[in-house]
């Protein structure tokens, strides 16, 4: 007799280990298929009449059946609607994943904590219930379910829990993969739309000088024949063909910096100056531009690409200013390890910068909540700073504005 159940327990482990050796051979495409295999792996081991994987859905608080053994009592579930099981309703599958417990009842009709569907419904006798973690994070339970009482013994809980890890695993796998295929898509799309941007840029450029040649002779015969309304109509165009020039000078530019082409001309450059001009263009009534500091700063610099990272840090700054309160630009000296340091910050009044936002602020095309820009100014402007050799650094707090600070070394000579 004693022989006979040896024989019996060393021909379940066997069937187990062949078992482990069949889910180990599983080569995970996507996640539902992959725990379909699983489910129907392990029914055939078990000899029971339902697995299922489920899985965590967050968005619903619903374990989901993901994975589902092709057998009758599992197609019985799917028709019943037990297949989804709120977190809400309760029941054994629902406390394994909340407590991480494993569940193991040989009478299951005879528990009063299971859910009526699964005992009058389905007509489950005996099941076993092993979390599903996924990289040390809760995220579903590896069910077993049998219309047979007293099915399951402790070495098939054993199994399962076995299972449950490598299932775990296989899940984290795909996912990744999953993700890493994503990114590498959205990579894709996102270089295919920077070469199509500059493309396009190159042939907008085209057409700015004869629309800003129109524009100065309508000016002019507007000044000759002192026609008012013309005037402001011709200057309002004006500004408007500016703004449009500076966009595409910014696409021009990221062209560059992504080919390597992006070049300085260094030359003495008064940085008090520049900043006094970049502040009296930019002022406008309800939106001034007040200079403090230094009365001069020189630096070895581009002045052009100074220009224009002082005008896109202005213009980032007004826009995000309430009308009525000034950007403050003050331009300063430092002393840092090394040398001294030329010190510009612009500051706005603003509501400041989104946490969330702050992480990916530099980079190409982020653009904040409401932002109707392209997402460019702040990355060309640390750009230009690191292509001189300074950094573009913010400060910001929720409802107390936003300080940007650009800094560029001072050669002595």
């Amino acid at each position: 007799m004693a022989s006979e159940k040896q024989e019996g327990t060393s021909e379940q482990r066997d069937r187990m280990l062949r078992a482990l050796e069949e889910l180990m051979e599983i080569a995970p495409t996507d996640v539902q298929s992959a725990l379909n295999q699983v489910a129907q792996c392990v029914i055939e081991l078990m000899r029971a009449d339902k697995v299922d994987v489920f899985l965590f859905e967050p968005s619903t608080t619903t374990l989901v059946a993901v994975g589902t053994s092709n057998s009758p009592m599992g197609r019985k579930q799917r028709s019943l609607g037990l297949d989804r099981l709120p977190i809400a309703n309760g029941g054994r599958t629902v406390e394994v994943f909340q407590t991480g417990r494993t569940w193991h009842h040989p009478r299951q009709n005879e528990d009063p904590g299971e859910l009526l569907g699964i005992i009058n419904g389905l007509g489950v006798r005996s099941h076993i219930g092993v979390l599903i973690e996924v990289g040390n994070e809760r995220r579903g339970v590896l069910d077993v379910q049998s219309a047979t009482p007293n099915l399951f013994t402790e070495d098939d809980v054993r199994f399962l829990e076995t299972a449950a890890r490598w299932v775990g695993s296989v899940v984290h796998r795909v996912e990744l993969g999953e993700a890493l295929t994503k990114a590498a898509l959205e990579q894709g799309r996102h270089a295919a739309a920077e070469e199509l941007i500059t493309i396009l840029a190159h042939d907008l450029s085209n057409h700015l000088l004869p629309i800003k040649i129109r524009l100065e002779l309508i000016h002019r015969r507007a000044v000759r024949e002192r026609a008012t309304e013309f005037l402001r109509d011709a200057e309002a165009a004006e500004q408007s063909l500016k703004a449009l020039s500076r966009l595409i000078s910014d696409l021009l530019d990221v062209g560059r910096l992504e080919q390597g082409l992006f070049s300085l001309a260094l030359y003495p450059v008064d940085l008090v100056a520049l900043s006094e001009e970049v502040a009296r263009l930019a002022t406008t009534p309800g939106k001034e531009v007040q200079l403090t500091g230094m009365p001069e700063l020189v630096v070895q610099a581009d002045p052009a690409r100074l220009r224009q990272a002082l005008e896109n840090l202005v213009a980032n700054a007004q826009k995000h200013s309430p009308a009525g309160l000034p950007v403050i630009v003050d331009v300063n000296r430092e002393q840092r390890e090394g040398g001294p340091w030329a010190r510009v910050s612009v500051k706005d009044q603003g509501p400041g910068i989104p946490p969330e936002v702050m992480p990916r602020l530099f980079e190409r095309f982020s653009k904040g909540p409401g932002s109707k820009g392209l997402g460019l100014g702040l990355y060309l402007v640390r750009s230009i700073a690191e292509a001189h050799g300074g950094t573009l650094t913010v400060q910001s707090e929720p409802g107390k504005g936003a300080l940007f600070v650009l800094a560029l070394p001072i050669t002595e000579e």
